[in-house]
């Protein structure tokens, strides 16, 4: 056993195998006929199936011969429940779909929509392989009370906008809300409360001002939707002289902290600025595509060192929460925009859902990669699959041919979460059967509906 992987004298009480350990570590660590060791939450050794099995002969095990072991994926921007929109208004403009259907149909939300809407979207993402999402939606607490009961760690933000929201009505209620969360959940293991303008074009400035001000007292992370389309671009260039991103720059907002999503439409100036501020990017392709919003240039983003993760958006606008899809998508979307065969490798793509997403939430010394110390986030894929067969490069079967559906076990904070593709923290047959009494009420007050 090397000795990055040297187990600690802890007690260990689960013992993940498979006929691969993908670490994902800065080694680029893989091995054959591995297992990781955990005790508790926290992964304290990797190396030989044989030898951390003899090492360890009283912990549970959990074995897959033709398994790889790897890291849990990061969907580094969603809102989970928007499952509830799934398919309601499709193939048309951002601006006409949120204004005509989204924002009509989210005023007639209600926190019980919302807890059961969340628990589809985590059974749907733990069933794919995702053992963390940054959410950032209405009724947030309903939204952390699912992802606790899903055993998924998450980082949760109450939508604020300058108009009065169907969950805390008035803007100043809304502070109070965001107060109210952050004191509930600032001790919990898994949830992370995050402050989240919903955008430059929903919030004056002010707001963008005091909302990042919060996140500063709060020391959390400043979500914002930002330069998703060049309509959003334009508004703001007419009504504030500045594109959204020099908005931002111009109010003293962008630093470390700011999580920027989607990021499309963006000056090679405001790409060294994003890069020089520290300002971190969620990389949407899906939504970004059925939404025609453009392609974020990624390639060059990174280059700027910027750090970028990757999200699935909303289930209304993508219309999945399947990462290993949105992989397979950001590498050949990246590739035929750039018309650059080399650009968005396996590689660099598969750690935008690992690693970039754990350092943009500011989780990366603790998830994103097997290594011990970390906290044990893994995923367990069955590899004998006529589409996974032969395997020359696991990294590249990962991005190009893996599908959410051949996870088999998914392990969070050293929990079991999903055996054989059986979630055990959620009871799939009763939210289906909740999902049909939401879907009934959303068809009544949509215009789709109708």
């Amino acid at each position: 056993m090397s000795e990055n992987c040297k187990a600690t004298g802890a007690k260990v009480d689960l013992l993940v195998s498979g006929a691969y350990v993908l670490t994902l570590d800065d080694n680029g660590t893989m091995v054959e006929n591995g297992a990781v060791a955990i005790a508790g939450d926290t992964i304290v050794a990797v190396g030989a199936s044989a030898e951390l099995t003899a090492r360890y002969p009283t912990a549970q095990r959990l074995e897959t011969a033709h398994g790889l072991v790897m890291p849990g994926l990061v969907n580094a921007h969603t809102h989970a429940a928007m499952t509830c929109f799934r398919g309601l208004a499709d193939d048309l403009p951002l601006m006409q779909w949120l204004q005509d259907y989204i924002f009509p149909a989210e005023a007639k939300l209600t926190g019980e929509m919302v807890y059961w809407s969340t628990l589809l979207s985590t059974l749907e993402m733990i069933r794919s392989g995702t053992t963390s999402f940054c959410d950032m939606y209405l009724f947030a607490g309903q939204v952390a009370r699912a992802a606790d009961a899903s055993g998924m760690r998450a980082w949760i933000g109450e939508v604020l906008y300058d108009f009065p929201s169907p969950n805390y009505g008035p803007l100043e209620k809304g502070f109070d809300y965001l107060d109210e969360l952050a004191a509930t959940y600032r001790h919990h293991p898994l949830l992370t409360i995050t402050v989240d303008p919903h955008a430059v074009y929903t919030c004056s400035p002010d707001l963008l001002v005091r909302l990042k001000e919060r996140a500063v007292a709060l020391d959390t992370r400043y979500v914002i939707h930002l330069s998703e389309s060049r309509e959003e671009v334009a508004g703001c260039t007419e009504r504030y002289g500045r594109s959204p991103v020099m908005h931002l720059e111009a109010l003293g907002l962008l630093d470390q902290r700011v999580v920027a999503d989607h990021c499309v439409v963006l000056t090679d100036e405001e790409i060294e600025l994003l890069g020089a501020r520290g300002v971190k990017v969620a990389h949407c392709p899906e939504s970004n595509m059925k939404l025609a919003s453009g392609v974020a240039p990624v390639e060059r983003l990174l280059r700027a060192g910027v750090v970028v993760g990757l999200g699935t958006d909303g289930c209304a606008s993508n219309n999945d929460v399947d990462m290993f899809g949105e992989m397979d998508t950001a590498a050949k979307l990246q590739k035929v925009w750039d018309l650059d065969p080399t650009a968005m490798s396996a590689a660099t793509t598969l750690r935008l859902a690992t690693r970039g997403g754990a350092e943009l939430l500011g989780a990366g010394s603790a998830i994103g990669c097997l290594t011990p110390g970390r906290k044990a986030d893994l995923i367990v894929l069955d590899l004998a699959q006529p589409h996974l067969t032969p395997m020359y490069n696991p990294i590249s079967q990962l991005v190009y041919a893996a599908r959410g559906a051949d996870v088999v076990h998914s392990v969070i904070n050293g929990r079991i979460v999903m055996e054989d593709r059986r979630v055990l923290t959620l009871d799939e047959a009763e939210i289906l059967g909740r999902m049909r009494e939401v879907a009934e009420i959303v068809r009544r007050v949509t215009p789709a509906g109708r």
